[in-house]
């Protein structure tokens, strides 16, 4: 088989400042050991997140251009708006600043206290806004979703029996709507298959339960089902979108991700009435309906976006950079989700350090060792994320996995990049045995990984 090459060219590039060992382990300090905290320009290769940091395209560029910026009515918000019609097949289209708002605007409109919002596995501000509405978000990812180590196609789906056996317990009524996370984020970055969409449809219309797709990552998910599930192979990505979408009655979107632009989201719905409140909520906090928080400009960027992600090569391209990094790192011993998904290798930080319980937080102590090896900024996704303070006796309730995510900006490294990453794993990798834990010496009441600060438990940077 032929090398899989970027299938674009590079015209503009931006520098990176290459730090000292000795400089990131002052930053990490002053930092509170919390990554988020860091300056990007301290930063050598930022894994972070694979949201708002893609490279847009030329033509994104000429759309930013041509952007109106009329604050009602604009032209750039009817393209964006046939442009997702086209895409997700949804009618009504309401813009939002990103993902997150869309998020707040829906689960605020439907959403009251004793409501259960059931997901294969809900992501850190989905669940915030769920629970700040007074509902009770539940995760029902299958079985397999829950061993790192064990392959499996769809990882990603919902445990249908789970799901049936939920709303027969609270009854349909408290559930104002069910979630799927495509690819699962917090599962691993894993898709959810036809399959699976299909039966978490059909139940949740046999009750008369919406169903909802956060679809952030709705092209590398139909790229996966292409590849991954029988029938599926001869259809277009686009047509396999399509048809997920059908199966839902409506979705959330932040454009950051599988839109290629650096902000921006929308809410969606085949429910006239029901957006109707949200476009009167929307007005007070966002803006109006035709901007929805953003400018004309982004509108442009984001609709050209959703085209260029349903390129085959762009996707073959993206999942193939995802793949040989697990898989380099895999070959050495490194334990990760497997198999690799479509924007992030995941680590498993409790294979990785065994010696680190839970409450020593080993997804924080790895994310911490790899910045100051070598300047890679990844992500912790387990207890500092996930878990739960108790209120009355502050212990520390462990997340169900230690995992720590290096999400791959669309359209900005190159294979050398990778190479450094996979060079940089195996180096902390050897002296796994010598990594200690953390704890937290400060935290916010909710999403409390973006600000907290740490302190290590352990010879930290000897």
């Amino acid at each position: 088989m032929r090398t899989i090459i970027e299938p674009f060219k590079i015209k503009v590039v931006e520098p990176i400042r290459m730090t000292t060992r000795g400089e990131r382990l002052e930053c990490l300090r002053a930092a509170g050991y919390n990554v988020f905290r860091l300056r990007s320009e301290d930063v050598i290769i930022d894994l972070l997140t694979d949201s708002g940091t893609a490279a847009m395209s030329a033509d994104q560029w000429a759309g930013v251009m041509r952007g109106d910026e009329a604050y009602a009515g604009s032209r750039s918000f009817y393209r964006f708006e046939e442009t997702v019609r086209r895409v997700f097949g949804f009618e009504q289209v309401i813009p939002t600043h990103q993902g997150r708002a869309a998020e707040r605007i829906l689960f605020s409109t439907v959403c009251r206290p004793g409501h259960v919002v059931p997901n294969n596995t809900h992501f850190d501000t989905t669940r915030a806004n769920i629970e700040a509405s007074g509902a009770r978000a539940v995760d029902l990812p299958i079985a397999e979703g829950r061993i790192p180590s064990l392959p499996h196609p769809f990882k990603g789906n919902l445990d249908v029996g789970a799901l049936e056996r939920l709303i027969g317990e609270v009854g349909a009524a408290r559930v104002p709507l069910c979630m799927l996370t495509v690819t699962n984020n917090a599962g691993g970055g894993q898709p959810v298959s036809m399959a699976n969409l299909r039966a978490v449809s059909q139940v949740c219309r046999s009750h008369g339960i919406p169903l909802y797709i956060d679809a952030c990552r709705f092209a590398e998910n139909a790229y996966l089902i292409k590849l991954r599930e029988e029938g599926y192979a001869a259809r277009s990505v686009a047509e396999i979108a399509r048809e997920m979408f059908s199966c839902a009655d409506g979705c959330t979107f932040s454009a950051k991700k599988d839109g290629l632009a650096n902000i921006g989201g929308f809410l969606a719905t085949n429910d006239a009435r029901l957006a109707e409140l949200e476009r009167d909520l929307l007005i007070l906090t966002e803006g109006f309906p035709t901007y929805g928080g953003l400018a004309g400009r982004d509108l442009e960027a984001i609709a050209i976006g959703l085209e260029e992600v349903l390129h085959e090569d762009y996707l073959q391209y993206r999942l193939a950079s995802v793949r040989y990094l697990g898989e380099h790192v895999f070959r050495e011993g490194v334990p990760i989700v497997q198999p690799p998904g479509g924007h992030a290798i995941y680590i498993d930080a409790a294979a990785f350090l065994p010696h680190v319980p839970p409450q020593e937080l080993p997804g924080q102590s790895l994310v911490a060792e790899l910045y100051v090896e070598a300047g890679i900024r990844g992500v912790e996704i387990g207890t500092v994320m996930f878990g739960r303070t108790d209120p009355e006796t502050g212990a520390e309730e462990a997340a169900s996995m230690e995992l720590v995510r290096l999400a791959m900006p669309r359209r900005v490294y190159t294979q050398s990049h990778v190479d450094y990453v996979v060079e940089a794993v195996l180096n902390v990798w050897e002296r796994r045995s010598r990594i200690g834990g953390f704890r937290i010496e400060h935290q916010a009441p909710v999403l409390r990984h973006f600000t907290a600060r740490f302190a290590p438990l352990y010879p930290f940077g000897s």
